[in-house]
Parts: structure tokens; C-alpha cells; sequence
């Protein structure tokens, strides 16, 4: 969707008076929609409007390959005493990669990537990459019942990973999946473990492979190591289509020798069988069936699935 935007003067903004005092008070909690680089149409002409807060400069100038790296093409403007810089430059594209020059109070002269941007090139480069968050979901079914599987309520399990280096494809060099090679991959394994929920390792974009993504750049843009922010997106949409069921819960005995395994309050009372994991990590040994909440004993470092039958 082309961004909306408002026309103070001369000059291209996307903050109105609002966004300015909820800036200013520090209670604006959509800055992702005002800052950083977006696609819109200003007189009839597609371009990009950019907006960067930098409160401690005197000079802000955006370069990138759409004006041969020149620090002195477009500069940008103040507004007011927000501390935020912003123009819009005509004919600036998605896919397009840009930093910012700024040039502080005390002469101090840098390069910047931008820390809103929805994309940034593939490290070791450093750039933002000029995107968009388009995306048709199909996850309305998962919408619907969400709050239903975060309830307090509701046994969970969280499937913790590392998207780089869960899997690798040794025939090409070694190399991680991609965003979209990973989601029937890792949706098959989840399902056939038990797990409710899956938890990655920070995907935030990050400069240094080996930190996981602990040493976040940019808050707002997937790691474009393993694909584009649709790439990602689809990712999240295939989960949600297939992982979230209702029909798999499943709990951990990690330490107890012995314990007492019942229902959890709030399930309805139906035939569940226990599906008991003590050795591999694919191999779910069948357990007795119960009803109505009656307890079983279950021993030693045990995974424990409920799974309800049909």
C-alpha cells in the first residue's frame, strides 16, 4: 500500500501534530509507520519519503546508489525541535539501499545505516534496503483462536531454534535454509513432536553470525541471510495454518523422579491417551488412556504428550 502523507508548505512529511507530541512525550508507539524509508506518490510522482531522528546534528544528508553515493544530494530537514530529519526524494524505488550522512554539533562526521529500515543488505554489507511490509495473510483461522491458545489456561510447549543453523544443506556448501525452505520443515517436526509453539532465536537483522542475532542492527527487519520480510512473513503464515492445534499439548518432567500427571483445569473432560518420550528425541513410546482427569504416574527425564483421540 502507497504510504499517505501530509503536505506542510513545500515540503513531504508523514508526521502530523499528533505524532509530533506523542513523540515528544515519548509515548508513540507506531513510530515504525513515520520513520525510516517509505514509498509514496507526491504530486503524481512515486518516490521515497526518509525520516531519521538524529538530535544531535547539524547536517543529515541521505546517499545511496540512487545518487551515486553523494552526501550532498538530498539533504534533509529539520522539524522543528523534534530532533527528526526527513525529505522526499522522486524516483526512489523499493530495493534500493541507502545510509545517512550526518554531521553532529561538534564536527563529527558519519555513515549510518538507518534503524527503522524494513531491510538491510546481506552482512558483511551494511546498508538499508528501501522495502515494503506487504503481505496477503492467511492465518485467519489462527487470528480467531489465539487468544485461546495464550491463555493461562491452555498448556503450551515452545519449540526453541536457531534459524541458521537448525538445519543445513550439505550439498550446496553447507548452507541454512531459507525462510520458505524452513516452514514445511520445521512445521513437520513440530507436529510430529507435540509442540504448541515455536520460539526463534533473534531473526532481527545483525552484523556478526556467531552472536545468534544478541547484537541486534536493526529492530524493524528480519536477518536478510535467510530470505526477504515476505519471506519471513510466510514463514509465520505457514506456522500459524498448521502448527497451533488445539489437538497437541504438551508438557515437560525434566528432573522429578516420580510424579502424578492429571489434566490441567479447564480441559473437557474426553478420552486422552499419554504418549510418553524417555529416549530419542523421535521416539514417543504409546502410554495408558485415561478419563475425567485421573492421574498417571510418569518416571524418570520424560517429555509427556497428550494427545486426544478421535
Amino acid at each position: 500500500m502507497v504510504a499517505t502523507f501530509l503536505e506542510i508548505d513545500t515540503d513531504v512529511t508523514l508526521l502530523t501534530e499528533d505524532d509530533v507530541y506523542l513523540f515528544n512525550e515519548g509515548s508513540h508507539f507506531n513510530l515504525y509507520d513515520k520513520l525510516g524509508s517509505h514509498q509514496l506518490r507526491h504530486n503524481n510522482v512515486e518516490g521515497t519519503y526518509f525520516a531519521v531522528w538524529a538530535p544531535n546534528a547539524v547536517y543529515v544528508t541521505v546517499k545511496g546508489d540512487f545518487n551515486g553515493w553523494s552526501r550532498d544530494s538530498n539533504p534533509l530537514k529539520a522539524r522543528g525541535l523534534t530532533g527528526i530529519w526527513e525529505c522526499f526524494i522522486p524516483g526512489v524505488k523499493k530495493g534500493d539501499v541507502y545510509k545517512y550522512h550526518i554531521v553532529s554539533r561538534n564536527g563529527y562526521e558519519v555513515e549510518k545505516a538507518d534503524p527503522m529500515a524494513l531491510a538491510y543488505e546481506t552482512p558483511p554489507k551494511t546498508a538499508s534496503v528501501i522495502w515494503d511490509s506487504e503481505y496477503t495473510w492467511n492465518d485467519s483461522e489462527w487470528m480467531k483462536k489465539r487468544g485461546k491458545s495464550t491463555s493461562l489456561n491452555t498448556p503450551i510447549s515452545i519449540y526453541e531454534l536457531h534459524i541458521g543453523s537448525w538445519m543445513r544443506v550439505p550439498e550446496e556448501g553447507n548452507r541454512s535454509l531459507s525462510y520458505r525452505e524452513l516452514a514445511p520443515k520445521l512445521t513437520e517436526y513440530v507436529q510430529q513432536m507435540g509442540f504448541t509453539h515455536v520460539e526463534f532465536l533473534p531473526i532481527t537483522e545483525h552484523p556478526f553470525y556467531a552472536s545468534w542475532g544478541y547484537q541486534a542492527t536493526g529492530y524493524f527487519a528480519p536477518t536478510s541471510r535467510y530470505g526477504t520480510p515476505q519471506d519471513f512473513m510466510y514463514l509465520v503464515d505457514y506456522l500459524h495454518q498448521r502448527v497451533i492445534d488445539e489437538s497437541f499439548l504438551l508438557f515437560f518432567n525434566a528432573y522429578w523422579e516420580t510424579i502424578e500427571f492429571k489434566l490441567p483445569e479447564g480441559i473437557e473432560n474426553r478420552e486422552w491417551q499419554v504418549v510418553i518420550d524417555t529416549k530419542e528425541p523421535d521416539f514417543l513410546e504409546d502410554g495408558p488412556i485415561f478419563t475425567d482427569g485421573k492421574a498417571v504416574p510418569v518416571t524418570g527425564r520424560s517429555i509427556v504428550l497428550l494427545r486426544r483421540l478421535p
